[in-house]
């Protein structure tokens, strides 16, 4: 997880923000918005803790997405427009220029899904599994920390 060494500090921030942003009286948005936060926090506490991947897979997290879709929930309410180049911090991010918030969190949920399907058809762990995990993890990880910092760029 040397990938994540290089986000960790603006992470806190970033946080930080998150936990102001999901105090909204809009259920969707709040539920959407604490998930990302609390997924973010799966990603800190298992580099600072060195947590197997198998452990974070299974803490994170894509019921509020999946209720926010069941309701028809707009995902422009998290930010509307497109995801700007100044927006994106990172150089591996910066093919998401041109997004919206609701293409993000489309491949968001699906990388979830893809990590967890994974898991499951290799015996409950992604330990031998011929996937680049440490791959697909950092690519969810900077996908959902560019949501957070579109966010933010309000």
């Amino acid at each position: 997880m040397e990938w994540f060494n290089s986000s960790i500090a603006p992470l806190k921030d970033l946080l930080d923000f998150l936990y102001k942003k999901s105090k909204t009286n809009d259920v969707n948005k709040k539920q959407v918005i604490i998930e990302l936060r609390d997924n973010l926090n799966v990603f800190k506490n298992g580099f600072i803790n060195q947590s197997p991947y198998d452990m974070m897979i299974d803490l994170l997290s894509r019921d509020a997405i999946q209720s926010a879709i069941k309701e028809n929930f707009s995902f422009k309410k998290l930010r509307s427009g497109i995801i700007k180049a100044s927006t994106i911090y990172e150089e591996r991010n910066k093919k998401y220029a041109g997004w919206t918030a609701e293409k993000l969190v489309d491949k968001i949920d699906e990388k979830i899904v893809e990590l967890k399907n994974i898991k499951k058809m290799n015996h409950d762990s992604v330990k031998d599994v011929r996937n680049n995990i440490s791959l697909m993890m950092s690519n969810l990880y900077f996908r959902m920390k560019l949501l957070a910092d579109f966010i933010q760029s309000e």
